[in-house]
C-alpha cells in the first residue's frame, strides 16, 4: 500500500503541560482510522499537526508529493454570506456537480431537508454542521480528517455517512483519520485504532470492537494498569461480544481469545434483581399515556399515543429532528399537560431529567465541586441484592471520572465534559425513580461514557434515552421506540428497524430522502439520488463462505502449530541448544508470516461474504 503521510518523532508541549514526546505513525492509502483517548490528552491537536494546521516543537510531519488533504473541525467556519447550495458546490456550473455521483450522492444524504437557496446565516447549529460536512465531502481529497463528524447528526444522517466513507476510502483510494467518540461509528467505519494517552499514541488494528479486545489484553499484562479503567474496559468487551450490536467481524480465533477474557464477566445487568427493587421504590404504576395527543393550534405534533412504562423499564426513543421526541419527554415529565387523551402518573413516581443545557449550573459557576456536594445526599445506594453498595458523592464521582483535587475546582473552570457529568450526578442524588436522559453523551469521551454506562447499569429505576449515540442507546436500554407521523411506534427490530422504517419515507423528510428543496436535483436532474456501486453476485457470496470456512480451519491450526512451536523455543532455551533455538525461530517467523497473509484474506472474504 502506497505511503501517504506520516509523523516522525513528534514533540509538543505548552508551558504547564507535554502534550506529545517522539511520537511516530504513518498513514497509508486504504487506512481508516479512528483516533480516541481522554478529553484533554490531544486527539484534535494530533489531527491539527498531521493536516498541517499545527506545528510540533519538534519532530515532523511529511506528506507525499501530490496528496491533498481536507479537514473538518469542530469550530463552525461556514460563511454567513453564502447559501446552503453555494457552500456545498461554490462557483460550480450546475452540470459540473449534477453530472457528478459523488456530489449527488452528499447532498442527497446530508441535505435533503434544507432548501438550496436558503441563506447559512439562518441555519441552526446542527444544520451549519452538515452543510460543512457536505461542502467537505463534495470535494477531491485523498486524505480526510474529521473532528468530531458525527456531532448534530441523527442516527440516519450517521448511519448514512459510515457507507459513504467505507465505500469512498477503501483500499485502494486514500485515508481517512477521524477523531469521534461515537462507538458504533468507529467500529462500523474504521480498520485501525489509535489511543492517544500519556503523551504518546498507541496503534491497535481494527475498529471498536477490535480495539477493546487489544486493550484488555495489553492491560492485562501491564501491573502498572490501574484496576478500576482494567475492569471497566472488560465490561466493555462483555457487551460487545454479548450484546446485540456486536457486529464486527473477527476470524473465529479471536472471537475465541475475547470470550476466554471475558469469561468471568458477569452479564451487564442485573435485570431481575433491578426490575424488583425499581418495584419497590415505584409499585406497579409508573407512567401511563392513554390516547394522548399534544397540538400546537393547527399544528399537531403527537396523536393517540399509548404507551404504559413499566417499573425498571429501560427504553431508547428514536425520531427526525422536530418529530415531537421533546415533547414526548415533556408528557412524562409532566412539564407539559396533553392537549387531547390524559396522562396518568403513579403516586410514588418522581422524575428526573438530565437536559441538554449545561449552563444549568451556571448558579453554581463560581463554587468548588466540593462545596456544591455540601449538604446533599451523604449516601446513595446503587445495584440491588447482594450487589447493592452504599456510595458516598466523593466515591460517585470518581466512578464518574473526578479526580479526587478535582474537588477543588470551581463549576465555571469544569470541561464541558466534566460538567456533564457533575449535572448527572446532582440528578441521581435526588434520588429519582423515572430518569429522562436527553442527548446524555455530549461532551464525553469513550472512557467516560463507559463510566456512565456502568454506573447506569446498577440503577434501578425506569429509564428513558433519547440519543443521536446509537451504541450508548443500544447498550443501556432494552427496548426502542420511535416517533414517526406523530405516534409513538415500537421497535423490536431495534435502530436497524427505524433506519429501514425511515428508508422507506416513513416519517417524512430525513436523511435519506432525496435532494433538497429547491436544489436542481429535486427538479428532475437526471441520475439525482444517492449513487450506489454493484455489490457482490449471491454466487459470489457463497463461494465467499466456503473460502472463510476453508480460511477459519486453517487458522485455528496456524494457531495449535505456533502454540507447540512457543513449547519447543521455551524447552530449547532452556536447554541453552542456541542452534536450535534460531532454527524453531526460523519456522516460526514462517508461519507467522502466512498467518499475517490469512488474517487479510479472511478480511477481504468477509467484506464479499457480508456486503
Amino acid at each position: 500500500m502506497a505511503h501517504l503521510l506520516g509523523a516522525e518523532a513528534l514533540h509538543l508541549e505548552y508551558p504547564n503541560k507535554v502534550v506529545f514526546d517522539s511520537v511516530s505513525l504513518g498513514l497509508n492509502e486504504g487506512d481508516r482510522v479512528g483516533i480516541v483517548g481522554r478529553n484533554g490528552d490531544g486527539k484534535s491537536t494530533l489531527l491539527g499537526m498531521l493536516a498541517g494546521r499545527t506545528e510540533p516543537d519538534a519532530g515532523r510531519v511529511t506528506v507525499r508529493g501530490g496528496v491533498s488533504i481536507g479537514v473538518l473541525d469542530q469550530a463552525d467556519t461556514l460563511d454567513d454570506a453564502l447559501t446552503v447550495g453555494r457552500a456545498v458546490v461554490g462557483d460550480r456550473e450546475e452540470y459540473e456537480w449534477a453530472g457528478d455521483p459523488k456530489v449527488r450522492d452528499v447532498i442527497a444524504g446530508l441535505l435533503s431537508d434544507l432548501e438550496w437557496d436558503a441563506p447559512v446565516k439562518d441555519l441552526s447549529g446542527g444544520q451549519r454542521r452538515r452543510v460543512s460536512l457536505a461542502a467537505l465531502l463534495a470535494g477531491e481529497w485523498d486524505v480526510l480528517a474529521l473532528d468530531e463528524p458525527t456531532n448534530h447528526l441523527d442516527v440516519e444522517a450517521i448511519s448514512w455517512l459510515a457507507e459513504h466513507l467505507k465505500r469512498r476510502w477503501h483500499p485502494s483510494s486514500g485515508g481517512l483519520l477521524v477523531v469521534t467518540h461515537d462507538r458504533w461509528f468507529l467500529d462500523e467505519v474504521c480498520t485501525a485504532t489509535w489511543e492517544v494517552h500519556d503523551r504518546i499514541v498507541e496503534p491497535f488494528e481494527g475498529g471498536y470492537a477490535a480495539y477493546m479486545l487489544q486493550r484488555v489484553e495489553r492491560d492485562r499484562q501491564a501491573a502498572a494498569v490501574e484496576q478500576r479503567r482494567q475492569n471497566l474496559a472488560r465490561k466493555e468487551l462483555a457487551w460487545l461480544r454479548r450484546g446485540a450490536p456486536a457486529r464486527s467481524s473477527k476470524p473465529k480465533f479471536r472471537i475465541e481469545a475475547a470470550n476466554e477474557l471475558i469469561a468471568d464477566v458477569p452479564e451487564i445487568r442485573d435485570a431481575v434483581s433491578l426490575q424488583a427493587l425499581a418495584v419497590t421504590r415505584l409499585g406497579k404504576d409508573v407512567v401511563d399515556l392513554l390516547d394522548a395527543g399534544v397540538s400546537f393550534g393547527e399544528r399537531t405534533v403527537l396523536k393517540k399515543v399509548e404507551w404504559r412504562l413499566a417499573p425498571g423499564e429501560r427504553t431508547g426513543v428514536l425520531g427526525p429532528n422536530g418529530a415531537g421526541k421533546s415533547t414526548l419527554l415533556s408528557l412524562i415529565s409532566g412539564s407539559l399537560e396533553p392537549t387531547s387523551g390524559k396522562v396518568k402518573r403513579g403516586s410514588t413516581v418522581k422524575v428526573a431529567t438530565l437536559t441538554q443545557r449545561i449552563d444549568e449550573l451556571d448558579v453554581f459557576a463560581n463554587e468548588p465541586v466540593r462545596k456544591v456536594l455540601e449538604g446533599l445526599r451523604t449516601s446513595y445506594t446503587f445495584g440491588a441484592g447482594s450487589k447493592a453498595a452504599e456510595l458516598s458523592p466523593g466515591q460517585l464521582l470518581e466512578r464518574l471520572g473526578f479526580a479526587s483535587e478535582q474537588l477543588s475546582t470551581p463549576v465555571k473552570d469544569l470541561s464541558g465534559g466534566q460538567k456533564r457529568r457533575l449535572q448527572l450526578l446532582l440528578i441521581l442524588l435526588e434520588q429519582p425513580n423515572v430518569l429522562i436522559l436527553d442527548e446524555p453523551t455530549n461532551d464525553l469521551d469513550t472512557d467516560m461514557l463507559a463510566a456512565m454506562e456502568d454506573l447506569l447499569d446498577t440503577w434501578p429505576g425506569t429509564l428513558i434515552v433519547v440519543s443521536h449515540d446509537r451504541y450508548f442507546l443500544e447498550r443501556v436500554t432494552d427496548q426502542q421506540y420511535a416517533v414517526l407521523e406523530h405516534r409513538l411506534r415500537h421497535l423490536p427490530g431495534g435502530v436497524d428497524q427505524y433506519l429501514q422504517l425511515r428508508a422507506q419515507g416513513i416519517g417524512g423528510s430525513g436523511s435519506e430522502a432525496g435532494a433538497p428543496s429547491g436544489s436542481p436535483l429535486a427538479a428532475g436532474t437526471p441520475g439525482a439520488g444517492a449513487a450506489q456501486p454493484d455489490g457482490p453476485s449471491e454466487a459470489e457470496r457463497r463461494e465467499a463462505r466456503k473460502a472463510l470456512q476453508r480460511v477459519n480451519r486453517r487458522l485455528e491450526k496456524l494457531q495449535g502449530d505456533l502454540a507447540a512451536i512457543d513449547a519447543e523455543l521455551a524447552a530449547a532455551a532452556e536447554a541453552m541448544d542456541f542452534e536450535r533455538v534460531r532454527t524453531i525461530d526460523e519456522r516460526r517467523q514462517g508461519l507467522g508470516r502466512e498467518l499475517e497473509a490469512l488474517e487479510e484474506e479472511w478480511m477481504e472474504l468477509a467484506e464479499v461474504a457480508e456486503n
